[in-house]
């Protein structure tokens, strides 16, 4: 589906529209459709996406829609997340197709800018995050932390919303996000969405269109060797050998690369070595030319 100019009066100037859906691409443009909004005394939900949308996604919208009267979704792939060897340049983009996507979720308007409205020429600012940034995903990308705190400060500052939605199954990011909407003082409640699963396990991700047929067929591997592992830790088993476990069963499924497999606090993201208390279980590891990650709860029994 190609944009085409919107007629209506109520959308902003330089507003496009994907069927009944506004698209807007600068900064000013969705500040002034947000005024509106609040002087009807709306409440506005945010769902920051990078794009090529599928049904996890779209729960996070209908979560929005829960939660505030108004959501706007944001599709940017941000380039201050990539290091220059990963993919930026080929991750999926489908504006049109994602547009249509959340028109039928009920969205009510997409954010679209440009890398030149996010970051002008001259941008010269970065954000450190610590804390539940280390570790995990960030060892092994250590560029994408700050350029997710930067991308999502800047969207929430444009956006001013409510609330903003995210997924769990990026759950480092989000423990990331919750940790510097925090510490920097910004007014925005920062939702979690249990990760929305194919029926046979697989977490959707939009890099998932990167695994071939028999690589698909194997990658729910990942979701069933790391749920056997958290009931097995939930009813006491030692975590070393869980851990080894696992490491074992998603190799002999054809995985390649494991990047890390480990177990944490929920909340904190401190490595832990027994359950006590709420933690989770969570994993890195290739498969052909996808690195999955996962994730998955481990509550303690009793």
């Amino acid at each position: 589906m190609t944009p085409t100019a919107a007629p209506s009066s109520s959308n902003p100037i330089g507003t496009l529209s994907a069927g009944t859906l506004p698209i807007l691409r600068t900064v000013e443009d969705l500040r002034s459709q947000v005024a509106a909004w609040r002087r009807e005394g709306l409440t506005v939900a945010l769902v920051p996406t990078m794009g090529a949308l599928h049904d996890g996604h779209l729960g996070l919208i209908r979560r929005g829609r829960e939660l505030a009267d108004r959501v706007v979704a944001s599709v940017f792939v941000n380039p201050t997340q990539f290091a220059p060897h990963e993919d930026f340049d080929r991750y999926p983009r489908d504006e049109g197709g994602d547009a249509a996507k959340l028109a039928s979720a009920g969205c009510h308007v997409l954010y679209a800018p440009t890398v030149r409205a996010m970051y002008p020429q001259g941008f010269a600012t970065a954000i450190s995050v610590g804390g539940p940034a280390e570790g995990l995903c960030g060892t092994f990308r250590p560029q994408m932390f700050g350029g997710v705190a930067l991308v999502v400060t800047k969207l929430f500052l444009q956006a001013l919303p409510d609330v903003a939605v995210f997924g769990e199954k990026d759950y480092q990011q989000l423990m990331v996000i919750r940790r510097f909407t925090r510490d920097l003082d910004i007014p925005v409640r920062v939702e979690g969405l249990p990760t929305v699963r194919e029926a046979d396990g697989l977490a959707m991700s939009s890099r998932n269109a990167y695994l071939s047929a028999d690589e698909r067929a194997r990658a729910p591997e990942l979701n069933r060797a790391l749920t056997a592992a958290a009931a097995a830790l939930a009813a006491g088993a030692e975590a070393d050998g869980a851990l080894t476990g696992i490491r074992g069963r998603i190799a002999e499924a054809g995985f390649g690369t494991i990047d890390y497999v480990e177990l944490r606090d929920a909340e904190t993201l401190e490595p832990v070595s027994a359950v006590t208390r709420p933690a989770r279980l969570l994993a890195a590891a290739w498969m052909g030319k996808a690195r999955l990650i996962d994730n998955v709860p481990v509550i303690p029994a009793g």
